[in-house]
Formats: C-alpha cells, sequence, structure tokens
C-alpha cells in the first residue's frame, strides 16, 4: 500500500492556507480521490513524494517539462542567470535571444509579446482581436479550455449560434453575453454564429490541438474551413497552443497542419518548467501592441530574465535533429503498448508527444459530448492502482499526458507492465 502520511499531513496543513489545500484546482485529487501527493524532487522521467515514493511522471508538469525534470542544461542557464539578479522591470538581452530563437524558426508569426501565463497570452490576444477589428463578440468551442479570464468562463447557451452563459460565479452576464459557444467540428454552426453576428465578431480561438477535455484531435478540414470563414467576415482567427506549442513541433499545431492563424498563443514549453506566456501574429497586427499602437497591455515580470534563460536552454534542445521523431515514436510505442491491454473497452488517443486514456468504445473522440462522464469511474480505480506501481498521471481522467525526452525505453517498458497489472486488477 503506498505511503502517503507525510502528503496528508502535508495537506492538512494546506488546506488552513489555501482554498482547498491547493493553488489550482485539480491538483486536489478530487476527480481520482485519496491524498494529493506533495512533490519533493524530480529528476529526468521521475518524480518523489514527501513520503519518498518514486513515479515515472507522465504529468511533466502538465506540459512543460518536454525535456524531463531538472534538465542540467536548463539547471545550469536557470542558476548563472539568477545569480546576475531575478528581475529588472527592464529590458534584458535574453528577451532578444529567446525571441529570436522561436521568431526565427517560425514563420507563422513576425512578432512576439512575453508575458507570465497562458491565461494572461489568452486575455492579452482577444484584447488584441477586439482592438484590430473594433469588434466586441468572440466565438470559443465546447470542449476547448484558454484559462481563467471572464470572456473564457463561459458554457454553450440553449442553442446554436446562441450567446453563452457564465460558467463560474464572478463572471458576468453582460461578459457572457459577448461569447459564442459553439461545439467542434460543426461547421453549420459556425455558419449560423456567423450569418447571425457577421458585423459583431471580432475572432475565434480554438485549441487545434483541444487537450484540455480530453484530446479531442480535429480533421484538418475543419481547421481549414474555420481559417477560410474567418477571413471571409473579417474576423481573426486565433490559435491557443499554450500546450500544442512547440509539442507536436516546434511550429506547434499551426506548423502541423500548415495553418496560418491571425494570432496564436503560447505558454508552458516555452518557460522550461518557469511561469511564462506569450502571444504572437504578423507584424501590422502586433504593432497595434502599446506602446507602439491603443491596445494596452503590460506586466512587471512579462519578459523575466530566470524565465527567458530557461526557455532558451530548453528550446535550444528542441531544435536538435531529430528531437521532435524521437519523442514521437515513444509516444506511439507507448500507445500501442497499453491500446490492446484495454481490450475493447477503451483507446489511447495520441500526437506528437501528447496522449490521453480513453475509456470508450470510439477509435477517436473528436467533442466533448463523446466522453461519457461513467469513464471517470474507470479512471479513478486505474489512476489508484497505476500509483501503486509507480505510474504518474496527471489525477484527473480529462487530462491529458505527455512524454519528454527523458523517459527511456526502459520507462515504457515498465509503464506497459504497469498498466497491464493495474487494468487486470481494476477490470476484476
Amino acid at each position: 500500500m503506498l505511503k502517503r502520511k507525510k502528503s496528508e499531513k502535508l495537506f492538512q496543513k494546506a488546506k488552513t492556507y489555501f482554498p482547498g489545500g491547493v493553488n489550482s484546482p485539480v491538483r486536489a485529487f478530487k476527480s481520482v480521490g485519496g491524498v494529493p501527493l506533495f512533490i519533493e524532487k524530480g529528476k529526468g522521467s521521475h518524480i518523489w513524494d514527501a513520503d519518498g515514493n518514486r513515479y515515472i511522471d507522465y504529468c511533466c508538469s502538465w506540459g512543460p517539462l518536454i525535456l524531463g525534470h531538472s534538465h542540467p542544461a536548463v539547471v545550469k542557464s536557470i542558476v548563472e542567470t539568477a545569480k546576475s539578479g531575478t528581475s529588472f522591470g527592464a529590458p534584458t538581452r535574453l528577451e532578444n535571444e529567446l525571441a529570436g530563437l522561436i521568431l526565427n524558426h517560425n514563420r507563422y508569426i513576425d512578432k512576439i509579446r512575453f508575458v507570465s501565463s497562458g491565461t494572461e497570452a489568452v486575455m492579452s490576444a482577444i484584447r488584441l482581436a477586439r482592438g484590430y477589428t473594433g469588434r466586441t463578440k468572440i466565438i470559443k468551442f465546447e470542449g476547448c479550455y484558454h484559462g481563467h479570464a471572464d470572456s473564457m468562463l463561459v458554457n454553450a447557451g440553449s442553442g446554436l449560434a446562441t450567446l453563452g452563459i457564465s460558467s463560474s460565479s464572478g463572471v458576468t452576464e453582460t461578459v457572457a453575453r459577448e461569447t459564442i459557444v459553439l461545439p467542434l467540428n460543426d461547421k453549420q454552426a459556425l455558419k449560423s454564429a456567423f450569418n447571425r453576428h457577421k458585423k459583431d465578431i471580432a475572432c475565434v480561438i480554438i485549441e487545434p490541438v483541444p487537450a484540455n477535455n480530453g484530446l479531442l484531435l480535429q480533421d484538418r478540414s475543419f481547421l481549414e474551413f474555420l481559417h477560410d470563414i474567418c477571413a471571409s467576415y473579417g474576423a481573426m482567427l486565433i490559435f491557443d497552443e499554450v500546450i500544442s506549442g512547440f509539442r507536436l513541433g516546434f511550429t506547434g499545431a499551426a506548423g502541423y497542419y500548415n495553418i496560418h492563424p491571425d494570432i496564436i498563443t503560447y505558454g508552458k514549453v516555452i518557460g522550461g518548467g518557469l511561469p511564462v506566456g506569450a502571444y504572437g501574429a504578423r507584424a501590422d497586427v502586433m504593432k497595434r501592441i502599446s506602446p507602439d499602437g491603443n491596445v494596452y497591455q503590460a506586466g512587471t515580470l512579462s519578459g523575466n530574465p530566470v524565465a527567458m534563460a530557461a526557455g532558451i536552454a530548453q528550446l535550444s534542445e528542441c531544435l536538435k535533429g531529430g528531437f521532435y521523431d524521437k519523442l514521437q515514436r515513444k509516444t506511439k510505442r507507448l500507445a500501442e503498448g497499453i491500446i490492446p491491454l484495454l481490450k475493447d473497452s477503451g483507446t489511447v488517443c495520441h500526437i506528437g508527444s501528447i496522449f490521453w486514456i480513453a475509456f470508450t468504445k470510439r477509435k477517436t473522440v473528436s467533442s466533448s459530448s463523446e466522453i461519457d462522464p461513467n469513464s471517470m469511474l474507470k479512471f479513478k480505480l486505474l489512476h489508484a492502482a497505476l500509483l501503486e506501481r509507480g505510474i504518474y498521471l496527471g489525477p484527473s481522467g480529462y487530462e491529458v499526458a505527455f512524454i519528454s525526452s527523458a523517459h527511456t525505453d526502459r520507462d515504457i517498458d515498465d509503464t506497459i507492465k504497469a498498466f497491464k497489472d493495474a487494468i487486470d486488477i481494476t477490470s476484476t
């Protein structure tokens, strides 16, 4: 039986400090039950909790750690930079270096602005789209998550092409009425929304690889249609690549599908494990951002030198030959090892170095409506059994998992064996 005494003690103390004992809701383990693990350290593909238990980690801090934990180049860069100061609130050479590294290898954006989180990047991108078009309404899709800015915490209304309703207390009806929520992969719903609100729609935002509510892989034809309808109505297309950016390849989903959105948001991987976000677009769009233009956005820690240094070290590794091919091969091998074990009760959806365990008879899942809520009980049992066998997945069946360059063939073999044992136990 997994020892959790120290984690349990820490959690009880944390609950006296933080709402629910955590600083981000999913960490509370409410979806999978039990006491959340308090992590003490990570190295390569492994993490250790406060009780000394070791796990092969497929959460990877929810995606940023594409090189695994404590990669020597990233750690060295962080330490050396911090010796000269941790923040200045002024420009540094490191901002130029990371921006150049990204822009010189990404034909989908001309200029970039660094911020401190993915949520901030999305919020800023939407403001930019509204400022550029002079319009107010936005379209988003069920099953896509874009952070916790007010206009993103909106669910679908009672019918297609209707305005959204708040999904969180504190989000006003006025804000919700500016957001139109549509089902994924539904061209007719998009046509109806544009026909009804064509003069008011500033932008459409989508995760081109929806990976916050399962892994809802979209047909390229839908993304192309989305690009074309935005162009025909003068609305801006925003690709939220906070997860997919630098995961499917250095140019993310835009490069993977070869589709050129108007604005792209980034986060996670570009910070090397430190808090960071960014948004970018072509030069004439970014010219609208202050101080060049009248769309205001600022941040005390934007372009933080330590985060920039971590990002430079990490992305430099990502640019090495064969990096993404190796990640994809590992992910495919792991998925193909698990799928037969699930038999007819589930599958493993995967793309690039992202994968998701889906308890469904479908071969793929492309919309949130295709996810059976009852399947989360199966994931809950599986998650607990995997922890006992030294495998750490994010504590929610709706969350995706990640492969890093630190995961070895032995890790994958051990993981497949752990899945076999866990599935055998939970299915009896």
